[in-house]
């Protein structure tokens, strides 16, 4: 009996001693990196509980403006100090003596400090090239100046740029065979997205120092510096956007209280992204939730009048622009009597520059019975209904953009409506299903400023290596497709500065600006009702200055009540902005 008692306890006990055993093996050797459910990587957990750091790089790619400034970050020299000052004789009072910071509160500050910081920090006190060369040399173990990286608060162009996140089922399913942290920084929107695979980080730079079980030192107090030590990574994403005209056209889109729209602003020449701002801003305590993270200067919306210019092509190449030809402009487009915008008889040019209904509900069926489909070649030729982003072969990518989350516009969504005169006339004056995006908008401008030429749009011009050498060029492509004649651009021209300089057009009010303008105004029914009165999106869109261009320029505001909202006072600031910018 006392046998089969004894063979049975030797048997628990092995059975025990093996189950121990496979969990060793299981936490030791097999599952290291992913152990249980929740995939926790004992390694560096086990760092974590021996280790204290201070992050001084995350690794991630930069982005810069087209001058070289840094925009989602900045570096700053920095005074740090580590908790293990506490339990040691440090010379503070040099240290005060260099930073003017009183001896007692940085030994306040140490005091209170469970890990390694910048002091200061999130305001960290930044520290002049002797200040860091001065505390260097004092060879104070836990005190150090470097240069640190940190987040702006206040990002330019943050829905451009985008964001970045934790997330470890993405960081499996997005780079399957790489070998990253599942804590990896991914870009979740914008520009952050889209160069994500270039910006991924190849370590982090960081003062590492082993501790006890008591947050003391373990091997002395030397501190260490952990640094990836590649010299082409990180790389640094140089956009063409210009920091300072980004950051003024943002004051100016919020002292003139867009709560939904924004602006663009590209440079011709090149047709490049000077400034883009997207309202409402990001919520800095919900950044991946509610509307901030859309970026509406790349989602399409009603246009309104803005889409004639792409009927007044059509009939300039279908000689339906006769300036003999009169039309009713008392009547609405459906014959109706006319009581608020009762111009009488209008020719074409005056019709344009007081954007009459009447006039381009009429051409636009009559362009209709000539072809069905010339409203959307001619919308297509303007780049309204395409994508207008760079894109294009990158390294091992194909078909590259630049703007990942850049919508299409369109004019008709069906044949029926295609072959219906009423909705024709409506599409005629940009109403009904009539979209497009501010950047195709924008680029429309440039197109016509630059007599028909159609390009790409550029939001970044090259990836650089950390030591400043070129990964890649983003070179000036043209985009494919028909686009209008150099004649048709010099009649469109003329039609958008008559715009500005009669008397009763409707952007009368640029006449006296500093650069002279050219554009066309817009002002859509949106089918959205507030309190039960209509909501409209207003536009002014155009380019300056019209005899040398050199910017296309589009401001909107999106779900606005017909009496507010208008843009004409931030289109002209913006205007007057860059004259001056011009002028320095």
């Amino acid at each position: 009996m006392w046998k089969r008692r004894a063979l049975g306890w030797l048997f628990i006990c092995i059975m025990g001693l093996t189950l121990l055993l496979v969990r060793l093996i299981q936490i030791q050797l097999t599952e290291t990196e992913t152990f249980s459910k929740h995939n926790i990587n004992l390694l560096e957990e086990s760092v974590k509980q021996r280790t204290q750091e201070l992050v001084i790089d995350n690794g991630r790619g930069n982005f810069l403006d087209r001058n070289g400034t840094m925009l989602n970050s900045k570096k700053v020299s920095v005074l740090v100090l580590f908790p293990f000052l506490k339990k040691v004789d440090w010379d503070a009072k040099k240290v005060s003596a260099i930073t003017g910071v009183q001896e007692n509160v940085l030994k306040m500050a140490v005091k209170g400090a469970k890990k390694p910081f910048a002091y200061g920090d999130p305001q960290p006190l930044e520290l002049t090239a002797s200040q860091m060369e001065r505390i260097n040399q004092l060879n104070i173990p836990g005190v150090f100046a470097v240069e640190k990286k940190f987040e702006r608060s206040q990002i330019p162009a943050e829905q451009l740029l985008g964001l970045t996140g934790e997330n470890p089922e993405l960081v499996k399913k997005r780079y399957p065979n790489k070998e990253l942290s599942e804590k990896t920084l991914l870009g979740v929107s914008g520009l952050e997205e889209s160069f994500d695979e270039f910006l991924l980080p190849e370590g982090k730079s960081k003062l590492v120092y082993h501790v006890d079980g008591t947050g003391g030192p373990l091997f002395g107090i030397n501190v260490k510096y952990v640094d990836p030590a590649n010299p082409f990574y990180p790389v640094n994403v140089r956009t063409t956007l210009d920091k300072g005209i980004q950051q003024k056209a943002e004051v100016l889109v919020d002292r003139y209280h867009i709560k939904k729209g924004g602006l663009i602003l590209l440079n011709i020449e090149d047709n490049s992204v000077l400034a883009m701002v997207s309202r409402p801003a990001i919520n800095k305590k919900d950044p991946y939730g509610g509307a901030g993270i859309v970026n509406h200067m790349l989602k399409q919306q009603i246009m309104g009048s803005v889409f004639k210019t792409v009927v007044a092509a059509a009939a300039i190449d279908n000689n339906l622009d006769n300036p003999g030809r009169q039309f009713d402009c008392s009547k609405k487009i459906n014959g109706r009597q006319e009581l608020k915008y009762n111009y009488g008889s209008l020719g074409f040019t005056e019709s344009f520059a007081r954007s009459c209904n009447r006039t381009f509900g009429e051409i636009a069926k009559e362009l209709q019975k000539k072809d069905s489909h010339l409203l959307e070649v001619y919308a297509d030729k303007l780049s309204l209904t395409s994508t207008v982003g760079w894109q294009g072969d990158v390294y091992h990518t194909s078909d590259f953009k630049q703007f990942t989350n850049e919508e299409k516009g369109r004019v008709f969504i069906s044949d029926e409506a295609r072959k219906d005169a009423n909705i024709v006339a409506m599409s005629g004056i940009g109403q009904h299903e009539v979209r497009a995006t501010p950047l195709a908008v924008a680029n429309m401008m440039a197109t016509i400023a630059r007599g028909g030429k159609k390009e790409m749009v550029r939001t970044v011009s090259k990836i650089e290596y950390k030591n400043g050498t070129t990964m890649v060029n983003f070179p000036v492509q043209e985009l494919k497709g028909d686009t209008i004649s150099p004649y048709t651009s010099m009649r469109l021209q003329k039609l958008l500065r008559e715009v500005v300089v009669n008397p009763n057009g409707t952007g009368r009010w640029f006449k006296e600006l500093p650069y002279e303008t050219a554009g066309k105004s817009g002002t859509a029914e949106t089918g959205k009702y507030m309190n039960g009165k209509q909501l409209h999106n207003k536009w002014f869109a155009g380019y300056f200055p019209y005899k040398d261009p050199k910017y296309a320029l589009v401001a909107v505001n999106l779900d606005v009540l017909d009496s507010e909202g208008g843009v004409n006072l931030l289109f002209a600031d913006m205007v007057k902005m860059l004259y001056e910018e011009d002028q320095d």
